[in-house]
């Protein structure tokens, strides 16, 4: 019987130290040896600097992550480069493929972007088009790269662009380049 009691004890025993130890490693770093070296003092600026990423490795991950800005709510500043309109064959299929480059030039992120590119005939009926969504937020200033793959009609004459967000609608403008 004192066996048994023993063995439970025990047994209790490295259980809870097995539970306050989990999710919690022992630092396995070894202490580098200490080195004096004198320097030259430094200007302001460059002590500045150099704070700077003692600063991002004390935060470690929350520095590596970058902070995402709340969505624009209304109307949204957009800015596009031209864009290149050409015909290829994608798997055996004729396809006249628009690439531009659209820049979120708001203040905050621009979620759901949507891009519609609608074709028209010579007497200005719709005929075809194709569509491009963003799959999360574009951040402010971020630049992305934008492909539409339209199927072609021998009816196609001109194009548009219609640029639109999940909460509004959005003021497109050509840019020269990003």
């Amino acid at each position: 019987m004192k066996k048994y009691r023993m063995l439970a004890c025990a047994s209790a025993f490295f259980a809870c130290t097995a539970a306050g130890c989990a999710g919690t490693p022992e630092p396995t770093e070894e202490a580098a040896p200490a080195t004096v070296r004198e320097e030259p003092a430094a200007p302001a600026a460059d002590a500045a600097e150099q704070a700077t990423p003692a600063a991002s490795e004390q935060s470690g991950e929350a520095a590596a992550r970058p902070r995402l800005a709340a969505p624009v709510r209304g109307v949204a500043q957009l800015g596009y480069t031209k864009p290149v309109v050409k015909n290829e064959t994608i798997g055996g299929k004729q396809f006249v493929t628009t690439t531009m480059q659209v820049k979120n030039m708001a203040l905050g992120s621009i979620a759901g972007l949507q891009i519609d590119e609608f074709w028209y005939d010579k007497a200005g009926n719709p005929v075809t088009g194709a569509n491009f969504r963003h799959p999360r937020p574009l951040q402010p200033g971020e630049v992305i790269p934008v492909t539409l793959e339209t199927p072609v009609n021998p009816q196609m004459d001109r194009n548009q662009y219609s640029f639109k967000h999940a909460n509004g609608e959005i003021t497109a403008s050509l840019q020269a380049s990003f």
